[in-house]
């Protein structure tokens, strides 16, 4: 029951009246003041009753917000826990991957020219749609610093995406590596010998090979894997006859990476390997494709690349035995040739017909802890960068190069399957002046 002061004030006034009624006139002065202080009572009482009730509704207020507080902690505590849910899920799916060298080289001649050079830094993200699709990107940086001043350069080696259709077959679209040779695909430091990468694979395969296009492959019962896709390809326009790039490394001289490549011409490549015996590969592959892109006014508009190559490897116990060869052909160069050479650039560069080489490789895993291992090796290659210059005559300054022999003599000290110290002498037998010792250090994971 509610207490209610102001009627309990008017009984008392009722009452008081009723026993003073008898009282002398003497005394109603008294009863004046009785009243007034009974009506600052009954006043006072409404106020402490209007007070009680502001109380209870600001009691109710604050219950309600309360409640409302709880309600959109709660909500918070889910949707946190909702997103902390799709991070995971995220993770779980994303797979970051890196790899990078540095190597130090002093040319026995010229001791002098001694070099240490941040070769490349290499982040890769891959991430899992579902079951069957990914995405596949990695980003490199070369040679440390990247400026208009500097030799370095940023680049993106691989960004595709890959999706296993129902039969097993995979369907990739984007910028990928060509499946050519043994490095192009496996080139992080701790897959091959070497502070560098062999000359066969980097002056006439140009690895890090990679065009933009569309790919398919898949793996026969038989352990046969096969690749077959059509690319952008080479662009000739992009000789110089004033560099020694081409003469260096034709293709490298006029590749796209993916950066405004030409895609008037297209080409086309196609790769075999199989793996039918335990530690053993066996492979090949070609690719071809016009050159000149219909260019106006461009000489080489009818020239056509032509590149295969064989490979092989052998890995038992702790030998490794490789082995490799590739030769490249560039039709109808006559008429861009003899217009380098009637130019007025002196001992022009010129395109050259045919080009290639091969190398012979062993490898024995001398001695092997749980975490470290020590595995000497030796390489022979052999190639040329212009073996041909079609028919232009050598008063045109067609001058076939010799081929280039090496010797490579190194080890590889692994800690781990991470990390690799190597060092290796490199005899050059054509050009004494490029002998060489390398050391270096390279990771992967």
């Amino acid at each position: 029951m509610k207490f209610q002061p102001s009627k309990i004030a008017s009984a008392l006034f009722a009452v008081g009246v009723l026993s003073l009624s008898a009282v002398p006139t003497a005394q109603a002065v008294t009863l004046e003041e009785l009243a007034k202080k009974l009506e600052a009572m009954e006043k006072q009482n409404a106020e402490l009753s209007a007070k009680v009730k502001q109380l209870e509704a600001d009691q109710g207020k604050q219950a309600v917000q309360v409640q409302q507080q709880s309600k959109a902690i709660e909500q918070q505590a889910v949707a946190s826990s909702a997103s902390g849910s799709s991070l995971n899920n995220w993770a779980s799916k994303t797979t970051v991957t890196s790899y990078g060298e540095i190597g130090y080289s002093r040319p026995t001649k010229a001791p002098e020219n001694a070099q240490v050079d941040v070769g490349r830094a290499v982040i890769g993200i891959t991430h899992r749609f579902d079951e069957k699709t990914k995405m596949v990107s990695e980003f490199e940086w070369e040679h440390a610093i990247t400026s208009a001043t500097d030799k370095g350069e940023a680049e993106v080696e691989q960004l595709y995406v890959e999706h296993e259709l129902n039969n097993g077959l995979r369907a990739k679209a984007g910028l990928f590596l060509m499946p050519v040779g043994l490095i192009n695909a496996n080139h992080e430091p701790t897959a091959y010998y070497g502070v560098f990468r062999n000359s066969v694979e980097t002056a006439i395969i140009p690895s890090t090979w990679r065009e933009v296009g569309l790919g398919l492959s898949g793996t026969t019962e038989s352990a046969l894997s096969w690749d077959v896709g059509i690319t952008t390809g080479f662009d000739l326009t992009k000789w110089d006859p004033k560099s020694t790039d081409g003469s260096d490394s034709p293709l490298r001289a006029v590749h796209g990476e993916g950066q405004f490549a030409k895609a008037r011409n297209l080409s086309a490549h196609a790769a075999l390997n199989w793996r039918g015996v335990p530690g053993l590969l066996l492979g090949g592959s070609v690719f071809t494709g016009k050159v000149g892109h219909n260019t106006a006014g461009f000489a080489g508009n009818d020239t056509s690349l032509v590149l295969f190559d064989v490979h092989a490897r052998y890995q038992i116990d702790r030998l490794d035995l490789s082995a490799m060869y590739t030769t490249a052909k560039l039709s109808n160069t006559d008429a861009l040739n003899i217009g380098f050479a009637s130019s007025t650039t002196p001992n022009p560069v010129l395109v050259p017909s045919k080009f290639g080489g091969g190398y012979v490789q062993a490898a024995y895993k001398l001695w092997q802890t749980d975490q470290y291992s020590l595995t000497p090796f030796v390489r022979y290659e052999r190639f040329n960068t212009a073996k041909a210059y079609g028919a232009i005559p050598l008063a045109a300054g067609a001058i076939v190069k010799p081929d280039e022999k090496i010797w490579t003599l190194g080890t590889s000290f692994k800690i781990g399957e991470g990390v690799v110290l190597k060092t290796d002498y490199q005899k050059f037998q054509e050009d004494n002046t490029k002998d060489r010792l390398n050391l270096g250090v390279g990771y992967s994971f």
